[in-house]
């Protein structure tokens, strides 16, 4: 018996995995929504309590502490504990690239995928950027996927193994999960634990923690040093992943020119991307930007004067790096979510700042984008979070789509570069 612990678009998923090949599982979660529950039931699964003794495998959504007591007890009742990513990589053949690192996984997983399908190899980005491996590994006609890994997934993978990895950068990010730099790094790191010499490893050579992971794996080496922007990065290590899959099967490429293809891709929504305007002044989404780094790339990059909307729930960033970008180009922060009285007092001292004191996430972009445009000589308006959206959005894609929906609210029209 499995027990899937944990519903939500990792959970739903693996109970529909679960459920075409005719395996016998129940759920638990320890706070389950309505709407998960149904679904989950609606595929002939019930709910169950997590008894040890009782299960033989436990499929953990990454959501799950790795420490959680209850999964502690399982695995001490002799359940082997894995997450979605190990379950599907047991039960498919199908060549994966696995893409990890602090910044860029969701770009160069996408672009990876995009060149793939260029290249005449159907294939499909999958994991942590929606949809999950297990929802992709059986659908049909495909012959890759390319899979975007969180350190949340790679703390349950125990074998897996793809063909092509791809270690971008080891930053700083979810301190609040693992409770130092080291464990975080250890977590991405559990990409390249079962490599052999029959795979691949693309890896950025300028990151010193990188390379000396790389220096040790028995993989193949296909190192890239970076752009000048991180887009061009990303393209770099997609197009070195490409070629390196496209050889394994059988294909030639040259990663010189699917580089220059991979620069003409659209970009992924959310991204720093600019997304409309109101007059003159220029609305910048970079949603996923929850780490200090990239954040204060996206300040540096964004038309100043900046209108800058940070805040939601604090990852552990280091706001004292900002402190010299924000007082250079930042005529207004307006802090949002949970912990935006905290980045306002953090800041106060190098801008002028305003709380939004709204609960709804929505409203609360909304208001920050009325504030924002009224600032005078503002050139620009940035969502660039510093910060986690669970506080007040399903994801940060949820916390994407609420602010091009506040920014038509006030009157924004759809970008153009003229």
């Amino acid at each position: 018996m499995t027990l899937v612990y944990g519903l939500g678009r990792s959970g739903l998923g693996v109970l529909r995995f679960l459920a075409r090949r005719g395996r016998a599982a129940c759920f638990h979660d320890d706070r389950p929504r309505d709407a998960d529950v149904a679904a989950a039931r609606a595929l002939g699964f019930e709910p169950c309590a997590p008894e040890p003794g009782r299960f033989g495998t436990v499929v953990a959504a990454p959501g799950v502490p790795i420490d959680h007591p209850a999964l502690a007890a399982l695995e001490r009742g002799g359940a082997e504990v894995i997450g979605e990513v190990e379950l599907a990589w047991r039960e498919t053949d199908l060549p994966l690239v696995g893409v990890t690192g602090t910044a860029g996984k969701t770009t160069t997983t996408v672009f990876t995928a995009r060149l793939l399908e260029q290249l005449g190899l159907p294939a499909a980005a999958a994991g942590n950027v929606d949809p999950p491996l297990v929802d992709v590994v059986d659908r049909p006609g495909l012959a890759a996927a390319v899979v975007e890994l969180s350190s949340f997934q790679l703390e349950r993978v125990r074998g897996f193994r793809p063909r092509v990895a791809v270690l971008l950068n080891l930053g700083t990010d979810h301190l609040d999960r693992h409770g130092s730099l080291e464990r975080y790094h250890a977590a991405k790191l559990r990409l390249l634990a079962n490599l052999t010499s029959e795979d691949v490893l693309v890896y950025n050579a300028a990151d010193p923690r990188v390379r000396a992971a790389a220096e040790a794996s028995p993989a193949r080496k296909r190192p890239f040093e970076p752009a000048a922007q991180p887009r061009a990065t990303n393209a770099r290590a997609a197009a070195l992943a490409a070629a390196a899959l496209a050889e394994a099967l059988g294909r030639a490429a040259d990663p010189r020119e699917l580089e220059a293809r991979a620069l003409e891709l659209p970009a992924v929504p959310g991204r720093f991307e600019a997304v409309g305007r109101v007059g003159d002044v220029v609305v910048i989404d970079d949603s996923i930007a929850t780490r200090t780094e990239a954040v204060r790339a996206a300040l540096e990059a964004a038309p100043a004067p900046v209108a800058w909307i940070v805040g939601g729930e604090d990852k552990g960033a280091d706001l004292s790096a900002l402190e010299p970008v924000v007082r250079e180009r930042v005529a207004l922060v307006l802090a949002i979510g949970r912990d935006g009285p905290r980045f306002a007092r953090a800041f106060a001292a190098h801008a002028p700042t305003v709380v939004i004191e709204e609960a709804e996430g929505p409203r609360a972009l909304e208001r920050a984008l009325e504030a924002a445009l009224a600032a005078p000589g503002v050139a620009s308006v940035l969502l660039a979070p510093l910060a986690a959206s669970f506080d007040q959005f399903a994801d940060y894609k949820h916390r994407s789509r609420a602010f091009r929906e506040a920014l038509a609210r006030v009157g924004g029209e759809a970008w153009t570069a003229s």
